[in-house]
């Protein structure tokens, strides 16, 4: 820190004291919210530190409390709304309690994940939250041993630990449901990347065939990588195998963005030749042309439950959480057939 930010700062502390009549002692436990003062000294102080204009020095005083005030952030790569939506759920319950987030990328590679929880814990965090997928349980669960952590899409249940995810395969049942009533047997499926959540997508989806005694066409299950580019190569390949299919499930938003882009390069038309269904319910699905099918994930609500979990470890509480469901938004990119 600072040494004349920090003379400044007791300065500016002494002369609030002063002002309102009491100790410097007393001043520092009323900025850390340990001082027992009355109704009538509290407005005391508060009107003189407003009157200062006096704004100390935070972080100073919580690393002297053995607390930095600050929260780590894990995450993938940086950009897409589906992650800003769950950083602005955290960000809104980690403020209301005094802290900030620090916000870092592992750019989805184990060993900068390891580099940036390292980095993160080096700066003394509060605790961590991981929005990522690459690192095995056990390592988390090492990692919580120097702080509190709680990692999202994941179960854990450790001492310092705590993980959840929303219910991927209950979502996308659902999704198939809805499909299959509206008429649809031959349902090609745009499948995310090996991590949890694209598994259960895809489990929902093999299962709620079979239910209805529909036998899945491994020709009609083909790779995606959540980008709009990976849903145009999908439907590209799947235009090329001479397949039939009355809609397309992709196992996000984007990927359907993309799907829907080479159906229109086709001459395709969604919904009336070809019904299409995401999954997240992106801001823009609403937007698309048409607006796309989708299941809503309650993202930001999400996010502050991680930062309400987050604060019950730093209190050395154990986690109680309510999981926000998913649910079925039916807009106008599938037809019954």
């Amino acid at each position: 820190m600072d040494r004349r930010t920090e003379v400044t700062g007791a300065a500016t502390m002494r002369k609030v004291a002063s002002l309102a009549g009491v100790s410097v002692a007393t001043v520092s436990r009323f900025l850390n919210g340990t001082a027992r003062v009355s109704d009538a000294k509290r407005t005391t102080l508060e009107n003189v530190i407003g009157r200062l204009n006096f704004k100390p020095n935070m972080l100073a005083q919580g690393l002297k409390m053995g607390s930095s005030r600050t929260i780590g952030v894990l995450t993938p790569p940086l950009g897409s709304d589906y992650r800003n939506d769950m950083l602005n759920g955290i960000d809104q319950a980690m403020s209301a309690a005094g802290y900030a987030p620090l916000i870092v990328s592992g750019h989805r590679h184990a060993d900068d994940e390891v580099e940036r929880i390292e980095l993160l814990i080096a700066r003394r965090v509060d605790g961590l939250v991981i929005l990522t997928d690459k690192l095995p349980d056990q390592q988390i669960l090492g990692f919580s041993a120097r702080v509190p952590i709680v990692a999202f899409g994941r179960e854990l249940n450790g001492a310092n630990a705590f993980g959840f995810g929303l219910d991927n395969y209950q979502a996308a049942c659902e999704l198939a449901e809805y499909l299959i009533c509206l008429g649809h047997r031959s349902i090609a499926f745009i499948a995310g990347p090996g991590q949890a959540d694209a598994a259960a997508r895809l489990a929902g989806y093999l299962d709620t065939l079979a239910r209805h005694g529909i036998d899945a066409d491994p020709g009609l299950i083909v790779p995606g990588d959540w980008t709009e580019a990976g849903g145009v190569l999908a439907v590209s390949r799947l235009l090329e195998s001479g397949r039939r299919f009355s809609a397309i499930f992709a196992a996000n938003d984007l990927a359907a963005y993309g799907a829907r882009l080479a159906l229109y390069r086709r001459s395709i038309r969604v919904p009336e030749d070809i019904s299409i269904v995401g999954f997240d319910d992106l801001h823009s699905s609403m937007y698309a042309t048409p607006p796309l099918t989708t299941v809503h994930q309650p993202l930001c609500e999400a996010g502050r439950r991680i930062g309400e979990a987050l604060l019950m470890l730093i209190d050395g509480k154990p986690c109680r959480i309510d999981i926000p469901p998913m649910h079925l938004v039916v807009r106008e990119s599938v037809r019954r057939i």
